[in-house]
This record gives structure tokens, C-alpha cells and sequence, in this order.
């Protein structure tokens, strides 16, 4: 019996005892630790358990079981982080696939769109609008290590207004109300509810579509959809509950609009002006250019992947989508990274780098807007965004500086996400 309570005791003491940190050194042929600074020499950047916990000048040698990475051909960058992306869902026009394709399968398409996305060096992705929990799922298996894939922050399915962008449109009245998602609202007092129901179901982000859209079937312009009432309720109940809300807008008023009544970041913003541009600056609401979008629908015109409503909607905005974040630029508007992947093919997010420079951003400003400008949009500027002590060891690495062109990340040779290597 004394002998049974020996091993009971030892076997308790090796499950209380902390495990042994796995320590990974990466041997870098540079490090650009922060979009502010310039690339080092050769340095050994040493992650264990998921975070970064020391960066040194040349490489150390490795000792015990700790792992070695050789990237001394590579410049070792933090990872990417996009803004505005939708997981669930892959390019094209079949809009009534909503009528028969479950929920579920969403889950199905994100991973292969999550590995693709990390592979393309974004270690994390705001998720902007998706099933009731098809991207919560994806959240969690990510950060279990169930899937390989970015840190998602999700919104979940996006408030809308009866009939308009983000509400089912196009089919027979009964199918249109089968298929609701059940997050519409009219006026501020519904508004606020639909926020609440949100966060209870574990929204991290409160998604609204605050004037019409290009890709939905609702025809009827891209002019404001909430009022005035219902989007500070919106947005005053989300900051209440400690949460932020991305708002699509193209329409002028509808921008300005919005950023009038507190909302936080406003994604596309196509047709911006000096008004409404100046209101995004008074109350620091941050620009989400997601420039890919209008490359991506672009190149499927003429093939018969969007119904005669979009491809119309598509022509009308093509022209100003060439230059109003270089006006928006000019007029002092800030602006973070995000590129609506899922509205063309995931992977190819880095493009919207070259994009960004060619309305008139540096490739110093570009690479912030996805690194420190994005991470302070999440409010997790202490956590990404930079290679330093105390990070969570988000690592990509390339060939070449992207200081002195942007466009080498579209080219990513190496990814790590909370310390764990994509392939």
C-alpha cells in the first residue's frame, strides 16, 4: 500500500509540474523588427512556448533540445495582419448557393482558405461577416492548433438593414425569410438589441453594412442604409461591451455618417469626399481600403460570374475605386490594411501592397498598415505588429527589403503563428 501511495505521489508531482519549454532559435540573416525601424544585421531571434522572449546579435548556438530555423538567406519580418477578410467564402456569382449550401460547409471552405491565407504570410485576419458560427469555429481551431491557419478575430454575421447589403436578397419573399440571419434591426432600440445578441453569441467585432453594396443583388445604390439613430446605437452599445464596429460604406453620406456616430473603422469607403473624409479624421475613424476587391470583381467582367445587377454596380464603381485612396491619402485619412479576400481568391492578399503604393502610400506606410497601424486597430499593438520580447511569435521571411519595395511580400518563404510553423 505504501508503495501505491509513492507512485500515486509521484505520478501527481510530474502532472503538477510545469512542462519544459520548447525553445526555437531562428538564425536571420536580418530582422525588420518594426515598420519604424531599419532591417539589422544578422540576429537570432528565440521563441519558446508560443512567444518571443529575446532577440540577439548575431547566432547563438543551440544547446539541449532547443530547435534551430535557418533563414540566414531571409529578412524576418512580423507577420501580416488583414483586416477585412471572409474565410467562409470563395469568389463568384452564385448567389443562390445561400439556398443550399449549409452553414456548416463554410467551416469546410474557411480551412482551406485559413492555411492558404497564413501561407501568404498574414498570421492574423479580421474576419468581416460570415455564417452564425462558421468562423467562431475556424477562430478556435486555429488557436488550438486544430488547423493550420492566422489568429482570427471575428464578427460573425453583419447587421443590416431589412432588404439591403447583407441581408438575403433575390429570392421568392418566403425563401428571403427562411434565410434571414436574424440580425437585421429597425431603429436604435432594435439596433442595440441585435449588438447584444452579437456579443452573447461571441462576436469580437460588431460587422454593419451601413449603405449598399456591389456584390449583393440589392439594386438600389450604394447610398446610406442605417440612420443616423440606429448606427450610434450600434456603435455606442458596442464600445459599452468593450467592442469595436467595422462598417462597409461606399456612399459619401453614408461614411460620413458613420463616422459621425462613433463607429470605428469604415471598410472601402469608394466614393469618399472632403466632408466625410474630414469627419473620419475628427473622430479617428480609420479607412479599410481593401483596394483587391476592385481588382478581383473587376477581373470576372464579361465571364458570367456576376448576375446583370452586379456587373452593372461593378462598371459604376470601377473608375473612382482607382483613386480614392490616394484622395483619402492627401486628405490626411487614416488608413489600415484589409483587402476583402474571399471577394477574389485567398492567398493573394499581398497584392494589395503595390496597390496601396500606387495611390500614393510609401512601402514604409504600406507594410505599417499591415503591421503596427493594424495591430493598434485591435487594440493588440502589445501583442503584434513587431518582432520583440514578450510578442506572441507571429514570423514571416522573404527575399529582399520591403522598405524599399513592398511588393517582395507577395513572396513569403517562411511563416510561423503563436510560435507554430505553417508547413
Amino acid at each position: 500500500m505504501r508503495i501505491l501511495f509513492s507512485m500515486i505521489a509521484s505520478c501527481t508531482a510530474l502532472l503538477a509540474a510545469p512542462a519544459v519549454a520548447q525553445t526555437t532559435l531562428i538564425h536571420a540573416g536580418s530582422v525588420l523588427a518594426d515598420a519604424a525601424g531599419e532591417p539589422s544585421g544578422p540576429s537570432t531571434i528565440i521563441v519558446e512556448d508560443g512567444r518571443i522572449v529575446a532577440i540577439e546579435a548575431g547566432y547563438r548556438t543551440a544547446a539541449g533540445d532547443a530547435q534551430v530555423i535557418d533563414l540566414t538567406g531571409k529578412t524576418v519580418l512580423p507577420g501580416l495582419i488583414d483586416l477585412h477578410v471572409h474565410l467562409t467564402g470563395d469568389p463568384g456569382g452564385d448567389f443562390w448557393k445561400e439556398a443550399t449550401e449549409a452553414d456548416e460547409w463554410g467551416v469546410v471552405v474557411g480551412a482551406k482558405n485559413a492555411r492558404l491565407t497564413a501561407l501568404a504570410g498574414f498570421t492574423t485576419v479580421r474576419e468581416a461577416g460570415s455564417g452564425p458560427q462558421s468562423a467562431f469555429a475556424l477562430r478556435r481551431g486555429t488557436a488550438e492548433g486544430m488547423i493550420p491557419g492566422p489568429r482570427i478575430v471575428a464578427a460573425g454575421p453583419a447587421l443590416a438593414i431589412i432588404g439591403g447589403h447583407g441581408d438575403v436578397n433575390g429570392f421568392r419573399p418566403d425563401v428571403n425569410e427562411l434565410l434571414d440571419s436574424g440580425f437585421t434591426c429597425t431603429g436604435a432600440t432594435e439596433c442595440a438589441a441585435k449588438v447584444r445578441l452579437a456579443s452573447q453569441n461571441g462576436s469580437d467585432v460588431i460587422k454593419i453594412t451601413a449603405t449598399g453594396g456591389v456584390l449583393s443583388q440589392q439594386g438600389r445604390g450604394l447610398g446610406a442604409h442605417f440612420s443616423d439613430e440606429e448606427m450610434s446605437a450600434i456603435a455606442d452599445t458596442a464600445h459599452s461591451l468593450g467592442l469595436k464596429v467595422m462598417a462597409h460604406a461606399h456612399g459619401a453620406r453614408g461614411i460620413e455618417a458613420a463616422a459621425r456616430a462613433g463607429i470605428d473603422t469604415i471598410e472601402h469607403s469608394t466614393f469618399v469626399d472632403e466632408a466625410a473624409a474630414r469627419a473620419m479624421r475628427e473622430n479617428g475613424t480609420i479607412l479599410i481600403p481593401t483596394l483587391m476587391a476592385f481588382k478581383g470583381v473587376s477581373e470576372g467582367l464579361g465571364k458570367g460570374i456576376y448576375t446583370p445587377v452586379v456587373e452593372e454596380k461593378i462598371r459604376a464603381v470601377y473608375d473612382q475605386a482607382q483613386v480614392f485612396m490616394r484622395q483619402a491619402h492627401e486628405w490626411n485619412v487614416p488608413i489600415a490594411f484589409g483587402t476583402d479576400a474571399g471577394v477574389f481568391d485567398h492567398g493573394r492578399n499581398a497584392e494589395e501592397f503595390a496597390l496601396m503604393r500606387a495611390q500614393g502610400m510609401s512601402d514604409r506606410e504600406a507594410f505599417a498598415s499591415a503591421t503596427t497601424v493594424a495591430a493598434r486597430v485591435l487594440d493588440m499593438e502589445s501583442e503584434i505588429g513587431r518582432i520583440a520580447p514578450g510578442y506572441s511569435a507571429d514570423i514571416i521571411a522573404v527575399d529582399g527589403n520591403p522598405l524599399d519595395d513592398v511588393s517582395v511580400l507577395e513572396d513569403v518563404g517562411f511563416v510561423m503563428v503563436r510560435g507554430r510553423v505553417i508547413e
